[in-house]
């Protein structure tokens, strides 16, 4: 993290990326003596209201970070920055979105966990639109402009008030991956005591070394004491996620109930002394591994897989079936995973893979209605995406009923997709 002193003494000249997080009540006009190089912007967790109305200036400006301040309305002059691209202002206080704001070239925009109750229409005339993070707001409609939006592939509109998924919004040819657990709209399903799940007390646990953290909360290796069994313990913040609520994540654990390729969940925790929501769970192998990593400011809604990354066809076939078997238990249990990525997917050298992370998951309709069948669909696609990835990585020849199966689940018409039930007929064929 550079300092501010830094910026002021000129010691910066040429940088390409900024980080400050000072307390920063103003925006410090030094800044602008990087106009001639500055790309990416990082303003979060200070205590900033406004941005100067020339930000312009800053021509070469990508990307701009300000979460965690204190802005009550995206500031206008963002959509006066020609080449900005990507925009964050998660955890604020903004209640307004004017449509002034929005840049010509947005392509990743992220207002998580603000006060807004309405976007402007003018969201849908952004061509390049990819990445859309309303979760934790006021929304009860969307623009429907945003039909518009050819490229959207990832939207989060987890905790907010939207009582129906428009239509529109269920026939977008891109969207791949979706979140909206925690509006009304979402099927009620209610995870309680009864449902099988044993209840195990803090005091019989052990906590040891952390073994990962997300942004829905913090695993740790423990020991379940009284069967002297080494397991792991995912302790949930409070906080609203860019996926949404990390309560829904857990009750989304526990519905999935149990499959091959699923961690199994041991109990829910009871009687944590601060009160605090956690799992236990199966500790898993440490032959697994995350098969890929998060998308990059420049990939956005790719993930980012080691150079090096090769399977035999062998491996990349037994993962596809892994992961088409689970995604369809997950859709009979009505249940979207929402993140269906390869860095939520832990696998070893065999093949053996497991599919990570509910925090995007939300409920639906197990009936077979319209809505049901498209919202399994675009989770088709993630699958699809994942499958070329796989493929693009495999050695060796790829059979042509690969290739097609590759393309079908990717293609622009939502219900032309197969089912996974369908998919795993053809993958069990090969």
């Amino acid at each position: 993290m550079t300092t501010l002193a830094q910026l002021k003494a000129g010691q910066l000249a040429g940088a390409t990326r900024l980080d400050l997080a000072c307390g920063l009540t103003e925006f410090p006009r030094e800044i602008f003596e990087l106009a001639d190089s500055l790309e990416i912007l990082n303003l979060t967790g200070n205590a900033l209201t406004s941005l100067p109305a020339d930000l312009h200036r800053l021509t070469h400006l990508r990307v701009l970070f300000c979460s965690d301040n204190a802005f009550t309305e995206l500031p206008e002059c963002l959509g006066q920055c020609a080449k900005l691209s990507m925009i964050g202002f998660k955890a604020n206080r903004i209640s307004h979105v004017p449509a002034a704001a929005l840049p010509p070239q947005l392509r990743w925009l992220i207002l998580t966990d603000n006060s807004i109750s309405q976007l402007p229409d003018e969201l849908g005339q952004r061509p390049l639109l990819q990445k859309l993070m309303l979760a934790g707001n006021q929304l009860t409609h969307l623009p429907p402009s945003l039909a518009n939006c050819a490229n959207l592939e990832l939207i989060r509109i987890a905790s907010n008030r939207l009582t129906h998924l428009p239509d529109w919004l269920l026939t977008l040819p891109s969207l791949t991956w979706l979140a909206y657990a925690g509006n009304p709209v979402e099927m009620a399903v209610t995870v309680t005591g009864d449902d099988g799940t044993p209840n195990i007390p803090w005091s019989e646990l052990e906590l040891g070394e952390v073994l990962g953290e997300g942004a829905s909360g913090i695993i740790h290796k423990a020991i379940w004491k009284p069967q002297a069994l080494p397991v792991a313990v995912k302790l949930y913040k409070g906080t609203i996620t860019s996926d949404g609520s990390p309560q829904h994540e857990m009750h989304a654990c526990i519905a999935a109930g149990l499959h091959p390729n699923l961690i199994k969940v041991q109990g829910r925790v009871i009687g944590h002394p601060q009160g605090q929501a956690a799992l236990v769970m199966s500790l898993i192998d440490p032959s697994y591994r995350n098969l890929a990593a998060l998308p990059s400011l420049v990939s956005c809604t790719r993930d980012i897989y080691e150079p090096d990354t090769r399977f035999s066809l062998d491996v990349a076939l037994r993962m596809a079936r892994g992961i088409a078997s689970v995604a369809a238990h997950l859709h009979l249990q009505g249940i979207t995973h929402g993140d269906l990525y390869g860095h939520n997917i832990l696998w070893n050298a065999t093949g053996d893979c497991l599919l990570a992370d509910f925090g995007a998951a939300s409920f639906h309709a197990t009936t077979d209605t319209l809505e049901s069948r498209a919202l399994q669909r675009i989770e088709v696609r993630a699958f699809g995406v994942l499958l070329g990835e796989l493929l693009e990585r495999g050695e060796g020849a790829v059979s042509e009923d690969l290739i097609e199966l590759q393309k079908s689940c990717c293609q622009p018409d939502v219900l032309a997709r197969p089912s996974f039930e369908e998919i795993e007929g053809v993958l069990s064929s090969i």
